[in-house]
């Protein structure tokens, strides 16, 4: 069988595949083991331009390799500080009040991509395909093509993709699409982002594409489809069970003092909906006096981005936030909001979801949204927490039994979490049940293999 090579912005490295890395890492390192190939990108070193030029850093574990690269402080600053982030993050998440652009900055992402396939070239074999991963990476497989590489090449995006209206805020969006339509297959996480890119296609591309996800724009032909990332549920709740007896969260269980427990866990992000849900479990202990000093929420956020100034505002809004609430709630023995601005490990979460009575995830706009699945698959099934999602999070097409929210409904939101507070057994078990059958469906073994048979089944370019 060829080669498997995987290319990210960021690579796991072979401790963490082994330990704290995320479902998504565990199933591309899967892959990987089975075939024997290749785990390509930023080694997250920012370094002087002599080390950026110099070869990748190969790592052999086993069958696989890890090959990665520093980036320049300019290449750092343009490509992933910059274009990556201050523009496509904010506009492919229907943020465009947050959007930056740059042209300078446009310049410096392609010319990262193209930079980085050329590092890549060197360690290709002429049967090898190729799967690219995310926003940071739109241009890699156009920049191999002029290179004169016609191995398959895939593309999967992990966050939305904006209707075309959003994305003609990016005054590139033509060139960006033109260079989607270089990969083989484009994947997309939900039935709405691929009819996004489909609309947009036919709308603004002059191109055609079909119901059953075949494209034809810019002189290139190319499938599209749907591939729903899940995660390891048995995995999960084997992780989540064998922690429970852990110390940490002994004492956790110690401390809430019988009160029932709320559990969100976030990246430090503006997508998040972070401010609505504090002001959202505020409205619900507002109209619920008889909860307060009963239940806690526990919201852990570690940072990301630190230095760019958009995610620094985020964190001291949110400090203000839970310091305003807690001020208001608080008791001498209580504190109605627990905010942890740090990493924890993947067991430890996954316990302390067992522990919970609700999981909390309203972002306003998410590509998928592991954590929902990862809160389900951690329930005790005999006695079930509740999940209370966004209709935003690519999550909701699938976790039917969740109870739905509109995250800017303040109100609703607070509503949702009384109803499952007071959620009956017999009805939290049925709602269990119902999205398990879901996660068993879509797990992160099937996620992998449909996009990488559908990869394999496309001829040549």
């Amino acid at each position: 069988m060829s080669r498997l090579i995987v290319v990210s912005n960021r690579v796991a490295t072979p401790t963490e595949t082994k330990g704290s890395a995320g479902g998504l890492a565990v199933g591309v390192f899967g892959a990987l083991k089975e075939t024997g190939g290749v785990w390509f990108g930023w080694s997250g070193d920012v370094v002087s331009e002599t080390v950026a030029n110099q070869g990748p850093k190969l790592e052999q574990d086993g069958a696989v390799t890890f090959a990665t690269v520093g980036l320049s402080k300019k290449d750092y600053d343009q490509y992933y500080r910059g274009f990556s982030n201050a523009e496509l993050w904010p506009v492919f998440h229907y943020r465009n009040d947050l959007a930056v652009y740059d042209r300078d900055e446009y310049a410096g992402y392609r010319r990262v991509n193209s930079w980085l396939a050329h590092k890549l070239i060197k360690l290709l074999e002429p049967d090898d395909i190729l799967w690219v991963h995310d926003y940071h990476l739109i241009p890699f497989a156009e920049a191999l093509r002029a290179a004169g590489i016609t191995n398959r090449i895939g593309f999967f995006l992990h966050i939305p993709f904006p209707s075309p209206q959003i994305l003609l805020n990016i005054p590139p969006h033509e060139e960006l699409v033109k260079s989607l339509c270089c990969y083989d297959v484009v994947g997309f996480q939900t039935e709405s982002d691929q009819l996004a890119f489909h609309d947009y296609i036919t709308r603004f591309a002059h191109g055609s594409a079909t119901s059953d996800g075949h494209v034809e724009a810019f002189g290139r032909k190319l499938r599209t489809g749907v591939y729903r990332i899940g995660v390891f549920p048995d995995e999960i709740a084997e992780q989540a069970e064998r922690g429970e007896a852990r110390q940490d969260v002994m004492d956790l269980k110690q401390s809430l003092e019988g009160r029932k427990l709320i559990m969100s866990v976030d990246r430090l992000d503006y997508s998040k909906g972070l401010v609505e849900r504090f002001r959202a479990f505020e409205q619900f202990l507002e109209k619920s006096p008889e909860w307060r000093g009963n239940v806690t929420l526990v919201q852990i956020a570690p940072p990301t981005r630190a230095d760019v100034e958009t995610y620094q505002q985020i964190r001291q809004n949110l400090e203000y936030e839970a310091g305003r609430i807690n001020g208001r709630y608080s008791g001498l023995d209580y504190t109605p909001i627990r905010y942890l601005n740090q990493r924890y490990d993947r067991w430890k979460l996954m316990s302390l979801f067992r522990e919970s009575q609700i999981g909390l995830v309203t972002p306003l706009r998410d590509g998928m949204n592991l954590v929902a699945k990862e809160y389900i698959a951690a329930q005790n099934p005999a006695d079930p927490g509740v999940l209370v999602l966004s209709q935003f999070a690519g999550a909701a097409g699938e976790m039917s039994g969740a109870v739905m929210v509109n995250p800017h409904d303040v109100v609703g939101t607070a509503d949702a979490i009384g109803r499952a507070l007071a959620m009956p057994l017999a009805e939290r078990k049925q709602r269990y049940e119902t999205n398990m059958t879901a996660l068993r469906k879509y797990d992160l073994g099937a996620w992998r293999d449909r996009f990488l048979a559908d990869l394999r089944g496309v001829k040549k370019a």
